[in-house]
Order: C-alpha cells, then sequence, then structure tokens
C-alpha cells in the first residue's frame, strides 16, 4: 500500500464500520504522541499510539494501542500473550501493517495482528485520537469505538 492512501483506506474502513468520524489530514507531523497532541490540541494522553511488536518464537505481530503518556511494560505483554516479544523495526511494521512507523492505524492492518491488546488507561479519557495511516492524518473516537473498531482486549499492560 502506498503511503499516500492509508488515510482514504482508514476512512473508508471507518465508514463501512459505521463509524462517522472523518479522518482528518494536518499540516504539522502527528508521528509521535507528543507532535499528535501539540498538533490537535488535546493532551498526550488522549493520543491512542499504534505500537507494534513481534512476537518471538511465531514472528507474528502484536498490536497495543497505549496512551501516549504511557510506556508499554514488554514483561507484562509478553506475560498476557504467553511468548516473548521483542522490538519491531521499520520493515516488519510496513510489511505487517501497510503503514509507515508514526502513522500505523488501528485497523486496516496488511496481516491481521496475533493479538490486539488496548491499554485499560485509554477508556477514562474522551476523546481519544488515533492515527489514520500517515504522520500526518489522524481519526477522533471513543475508548468504546476503539474496542468495537479493533475487537481489541483491554488490559494493563503500561
Amino acid at each position: 500500500m502506498a503511503e499516500q492512501d492509508g488515510p482514504a483506506r482508514v476512512q473508508r474502513l471507518l465508514g463501512q464500520a459505521g463509524h462517522p468520524c472523518e479522518v482528518v489530514r494536518l499540516d504539522a507531523s502527528t508521528r509521535t504522541a507528543a507532535e499528535a497532541s501539540s498538533a490537535i490540541g488535546c493532551s498526550v494522553a488522549q493520543i491512542a499510539k499504534s505500537l507494534i511488536f513481534k512476537a518471538i518464537p511465531s514472528g507474528a505481530h502484536v498490536l497495543v494501542i497505549a496512551s501516549g503518556a504511557n510506556r508499554v511494560n514488554e514483561a507484562k505483554l509478553a506475560a498476557l500473550i504467553g511468548e516473548g516479544i521483542g522490538k519491531a523495526d521499520a520493515a516488519f511494521v510496513r510489511e505487517r501493517t501497510g503503514y509507515a512507523i508514526g502513522g500505523v492505524a488501528p485497523i486496516g492492518h496488511d496481516v491481521p495482528p496475533k493479538r490486539t491488546v488496548i491499554d485499560r488507561d485509554l477508556a477514562a479519557l474522551d476523546p481519544i485520537w488515533a492515527a489514520a495511516g500517515h504522520p500526518h492524518a489522524v481519526f477522533r473516537l471513543r475508548f468504546a469505538d476503539l474496542v468495537a473498531l479493533t475487537g481489541g482486549e483491554i488490559a494493563a499492560v503500561c
């Protein structure tokens, strides 16, 4: 998938899911949670960052959607998924998701993740913002929407 197609893909998937949100393209970068919160005008915690980890030994990818204010505890994540985890490099992320790091959306991955885990701290925030397939594109949603769109399991992994 071409990087420019990411926001259109996300918008199409949101529409198919009946989500009323529009993908917003910004001039400023939303590559990091801090950049995204500054560009949007929200708190860093309201950024739902999509992080890809590589499961070991299966080699599958695991999607963790965490509050921008939190850091994933890799030991907790490994215990939850029942196998080790490692960092995913840029090539692995693009190959599995179709998105570049800094623009990974929580939906529409080229290869479905082995597991999708959602940081429970996001439940207390409304609205939240997620990347929309490009480092300059986001969409607004509620926690319940995120759970419904991704089918993710809510857990304390931070």
